[in-house]
């Protein structure tokens, strides 16, 4: 079988959707994000929100946040620099608000030029009804959400004058990395992954204004494969396209580990793994997820070696398949998820040599 087969077999047998899914193409309710400067008091959103990010310059630790809910103040919370970020300023993960109704961020001193988002996404009663999860002790097959299905407005990636705010660009793939997104608890999403991934992707692509979502796949806790980063008219995710003449497929380049991007995959997995392993299901999910990159790259899930960025030059020895931690000081992809990772390659390496 030709390099170009083993990727039709290994890409579309566990990342592609049945054709009667792929066909709903209805809008999704809008998400919505309230805006506000941040000037040290408190800031009352426009309606209840889900999800808070916020943005600064300066230090990167030291910002605290506090929420209002039924009238009364939350305690005040560390906030940390997250996944991803815009040159020159940090950005939070999306905070949890569980339809909060006002804020309050306090910065250390030497931060500045504060910015916050709260970010209300509807949950989508037709797309959770025609994708319902797998019944209980049944492995997970077959289940995945194309950007139509989880409901990405395609809108989001282009300027007012109609160009694509982030052209997608493609390398060879290098490395796979796993992170967690520090989302689950939204007052919406809590039921319905697909807004979790909507806030993010509205976060990634308005709030921060990177024009796309930052990770090329996303994992829920059912084991559903979401289809991130948009990477080209056809119906390949991740991918640039399927090759004819047996060459391996480049994959298109994403924002999930500063100054390590091109060339490496970013799998996250819905949730918060600082204090929780995630369930046996979205684990599952993410073995199905990174066979499917491992044999279509041609990648050894147990092998480790240098990276290099084909951009700026910059390389890291590291395994294959890696936590974000392995690249940068960060917390991701949390203090349970990280152990995890040794017996997630042996079960990748598994189901690619199967």
């Amino acid at each position: 079988m030709t390099r170009a087969g083993a990727f039709a077999l290994a890409l579309l047998a566990t990342l592609a959707v049945p054709a009667a899914a792929s066909a709903r193409t209805a809008a999704a309710p809008e998400t919505i994000a309230h805006r506000a400067d941040l000037g040290g008091g408190p800031v009352r959103a426009a309606a209840p929100f889900d999800f808070l990010g916020v943005q600064w310059r300066g230090p990167r630790e030291g910002v605290a946040v506090r929420l209002r809910r039924a009238g009364r103040w939350g305690a005040w919370r560390a906030l940390h620099a997250g996944d991803v970020h815009r040159p020159g300023r940090h950005a939070s993960d999306l905070l949890p608000a569980g339809g909060a109704t006002a804020y309050q961020v306090r910065l250390p001193a030497g931060a500045r030029d504060g910015r916050a988002s709260a970010i209300t996404v509807p949950a989508d009663a037709r797309a959770r009804a025609s994708a319902p999860a797998p019944p209980a002790g049944l492995p997970v097959r077959h289940c995945t959400r194309t950007r139509a299905q989880w409901g990405a407005d395609e809108s989001l990636r282009f300027a007012p004058d109609g160009t694509e705010i982030w052209p997608p660009a493609y390398f060879r793939v290098q490395k796979l990395t796993v992170h967690h997104t520090v989302t689950e608890g939204g007052a919406a999403g809590a039921g319905d992954p697909a807004a979790i991934v909507r806030a993010i992707y509205r976060y990634h692509a308005v709030e921060l204004g990177f024009g796309d979502i930052g990770y090329q796949l996303l994992v829920d806790a059912n084991g559903c494969i979401y289809e991130g980063r948009h990477s080209g008219p056809d119906d390949v995710p991740v991918y640039a396209a399927r090759t004819a003449d047996g060459s391996t497929p480049l994959a298109v380049n994403a924002g999930h580990t500063a100054g390590y991007n091109a060339g490496n995959v970013g799998v996250a997995l819905l949730g918060d793994f600082t204090g929780q392993q995630p369930t046996a299901r979205a684990r599952a999910g993410l073995v199905r997820a990174l066979a499917a990159l491992a044999r279509t790259s041609g990648l050894d899930p147990l092998g480790s070696g240098l990276y290099v960025n084909p951009i700026n030059g910059f390389t890291k020895d590291v395994p294959t398949i890696t936590g974000h931690r392995d690249w940068l000081a960060t917390e991701c992809p949390g203090d349970e998820l990280y152990p995890l990772l040794p017996d997630i390659r042996r079960a990748v390496a598994g189901l690619v040599a199967s």
